[in-house]
């Protein structure tokens, strides 16, 4: 077994329609990437599995699907209008831009005590003298950079509104909280959930999907009394932590890490990040967070809504302090994607296989006749028809089984069921394992109830 690559991850992508370059005919656009017919597929199941373990398995969480577009108002409630930045410096001859803390990490001076990017007189210090990677030219010194994109509506130019895609999925949860708890019933502590598109103006997008432009969050924020805050946040992360580990992830792949406090955002009273050993080093994966009352405190001050809590109960009234889950749903399939992959020698020959988690694999059952024939083809169909209102099925009756099954492996296909020429003859099927090879013969009678049990 040979060692994952970016670089053989990104091909796969491509090849096996997982993964494509946005807009590839006109030479594409960095940093947004389209999600294929089996990427598709894979993502949504993630989400799918997200969403069952965060609100259909609990009933102290609800969920939301918040506009990406808002009132400008809640960016400068937010702070992201003012502090939502990025340290950038250009080179003054090629002019390629770079974030200045990812340059001073790739020149390995972390020496140097720089913890975070807004740091900008250690920056200069540490960048004293570095050239321009790509031409060698002077850069210039670092200044911050702001992350929102703009947008602007309206039909006449000189009448647009100008707004903000928003750079995080949260702020839509906040605006709502109020709205959601009178709605739901719910009383403290309680939690929001949300999946959607987030948007930032990234400096260095890279790394394939890691950092885009265009990305999509899978968020949780958990309102409760400041008095149990910290009993929360302990709670949630092991949880989080687990349900990579659930869904496959090697544990040895994995690890918590607190933010330094000089890297945590003003208002974090604590924060912890979920890392991968990804192929380019540990990096974050999801993020956990005690917020405080950062949140609806802005809130309340810039709407002139009072956003706090009276608990009838106690007769004790309080701002909820929120602690956060925040994964990316992009960064999820990346690293389900590097931890599945496996080269075997079969025979002679290297097989690549994705050894996915079931509830996660992008086709259940892939259903193939042996050959494309008069006779077999209809049974096939028969069979697909049979198993596609309980599983996603593929079907496939071009080129030699070989390379079916190759293709089925290399998209992660927990199970093949072939059609043969016996078929004709005991009314029975192949049911091939991806991770094992090992083969099963079943009556056609009996296959939906095989691989349910299977797939469970």
């Amino acid at each position: 077994m040979s060692k994952v690559t970016m670089e053989k991850i990104t091909s796969l992508a491509k090849r096996r329609g997982f993964i494509f370059p946005s807009s590839e005919i006109y030479g594409g656009i960095t940093g947004a990437w389209d999600y294929g017919p089996v990427g598709a597929l894979f993502k949504n199941n993630i989400k799918n599995e997200w969403f069952k373990s965060i609100v259909q398995e609990r009933e102290d969480v609800v969920g939301l699907d918040a506009a990406i577009l808002m009132n400008p108002k809640v960016w400068d409630a937010s702070g992201h209008t003012e502090a939502f930045t990025d340290p950038l410096v250009e080179c003054k001859k090629c002019h390629k831009r770079y974030r200045a803390d990812q340059l001073v990490e790739s020149l390995k001076k972390e020496e140097e005590g720089i913890t975070t990017p807004s740091d900008l007189e250690k920056l200069k210090v540490a960048l004293k003298g570095v050239k321009c990677p790509e031409c060698g030219g002077e850069l210039t010194e670092p200044k911050m950079f702001n992350l929102l994109v703009p947008a602007h509506l309206g039909v006449i130019e000189d009448k647009k509104r100008s707004v903000w895609l928003r750079g995080e999925t949260c702020q839509g949860i906040y605006v709502n909280y109020e709205l959601v708890r009178v709605s739901a019933r719910k009383k403290i502590p309680f939690g929001i959930a949300q999946i959607g598109k987030a948007f930032r103006n990234e400096i260095t997008p890279g790394n394939f999907i890691f950092r885009s432009i265009e990305f999509e969050q899978m968020e949780m924020q958990y309102f409760v009394n400041p008095k149990e805050a910290e009993k929360w946040f302990e709670y949630w992360k092991p949880l989080r932590l687990e349900w990579y580990k659930n869904l496959g992830v090697k544990k040895e792949n994995l690890r918590l890490r607190q933010h330094e406090k000089d890297e945590r955002a003003h208002y974090a009273k604590d924060a912890y990040d979920i890392e991968y050993n990804y192929p380019f080093g540990w990096k974050e994966l999801e993020g956990i967070h005690n917020r405080g009352d950062w949140d609806l405190s802005r809130h309340s001050k810039f709407s002139g809504k009072d956003l706090s809590y009276f608990n009838e109960e106690t007769k004790e009234k309080f701002m909820p302090f929120v602690v956060e889950t925040s994964a990316g749903a992009d960064r999820a399939a990346l690293i389900f994607l590097l931890d599945a992959y496996h080269e075997e020698e079969v025979k002679g020959e290297t097989r690549v296989v994705l050894k996915f988690h079931k509830k996660i694999a992008p086709y259940k059952v892939a259903v193939l006749p042996l050959s494309k024939n008069e006779k077999l083809s209809p049974i096939a169909k028969g069979v697909f028809d049979l198993l596609k209102d309980k599983f996603m099925c593929d079907y496939d009756e071009t080129q030699s089984i070989g390379k079916r099954y190759r293709r089925q492996d290399e998209i992660g296909t927990p199970y093949c069921v072939t059609i043969d020429f016996d078929t004709l003859k005991d009314n029975a099927v192949t049911v091939r394992d991806r991770d094992t090879m090992k083969q099963d013969r079943i009556a056609v009678k009996d296959i939906d109830k095989y691989l349910v049990d299977k797939l469970k």
